[in-house]
């Protein structure tokens, strides 16, 4: 018995597996957090829950979970960000999860926090600076960096760097610029535009990289989808190489600050 099916059955299943796929391709929806949720000043990390990479409400989350989230949600490989994520673990007192307040420790100032952030405030002379939550004054610099075309690259990312760290000396007289700040905020602005854009050349459309942080959300609707190439320690190092030489950095301090622990515990 041959079975014959309609040519309207076909397109009907097919429509339907595309805008399934269109919508959701990766089986991780997009759910703002609520108020009960905790959440960092990484936007990757916040990002990862929001898709439920890792658990949603930002608690019990391993080391393990977000190496492997970062890598089913942007094939983002181990090497790039395992020791930023290991040396996040001090900020709470568990040897393996982020579990007694979640993500929330994160926020603790210098730690893998730092000033001139892309779209945070600094922590601030006085402690009160907003580090946790996105803001859209501090985010124009990026949104208004290479005007003219619609996407980002090494270089513009590098200029906005410069910019915001500039903001940051005018206006923080506490502010911190060591080798490490520098470090993570050229690994960051290269995740950005590896993640979002061609990760080879560091080019990325500027629509994907500003839902991203404004919203903390992967851009799937809007045609965004996960790149094929495995972004890795080396394929970062050329695009890091043209931020950092864009960024114009002069180090102001030989040493790194002191490494404030989550247990009140001061090494310098």
């Amino acid at each position: 018995m041959q079975l014959k099916i309609s040519p309207l059955y076909i397109t009907s299943v097919l429509f339907v597996a595309k805008a399934t796929a269109w919508s959701d391709p990766y089986n991780h929806t997009f759910i703002a957090p609520t108020a009960a949720d905790w959440r960092s000043p990484c936007p990757g990390l916040n990002t990862l829950a929001n898709h439920g990479y890792i658990n949603r409400d930002g608690m019990n989350i391993t080391i393990e979970a977000i190496m492997n989230g970062a890598l089913d949600a942007f094939n983002v490989n181990w090497d790039t960000i395992l020791v930023a994520a290991k040396f996040g673990l001090l900020s709470g007192s568990d040897a393996t999860t982020f579990s007694t307040l979640g993500l929330g420790p994160l926020s603790l100032h210098n730690l893998v926090e730092h000033d001139a952030s892309i779209s945070r405030n600094d922590y601030g002379p006085d402690g009160t600076g907003d580090n946790v939550h996105f803001n859209e004054t501090t985010f124009q610099t990026l949104a208004n960096a290479n005007p003219g075309f619609d996407y980002y690259d090494p270089t513009s990312a590098g200029m906005v760097q410069s910019a915001r760290l500039a903001d940051s000396v005018a206006n923080n007289p506490n502010v911190t610029n060591t080798q490490k700040e520098f470090l993570l905020r050229s690994r960051e602005s290269g995740l950005y535009l590896s993640i979002f854009g061609n990760a080879t050349t560091g080019v990325a459309p500027k629509e994907f990289v500003q839902i991203f942080f404004r919203e903390e959300r992967l851009p799937i609707e809007e045609g965004w989808t996960k790149g094929p190439t495995l972004i890795t320690v080396d394929t970062l190092r050329p695009i890091e190489t043209v931020i950092r030489n864009a960024s114009d950095w002069t180090e102001q301090a030989v040493h790194c600050e002191p490494l404030l622990l989550g247990s009140g515990i001061t090494f310098n």
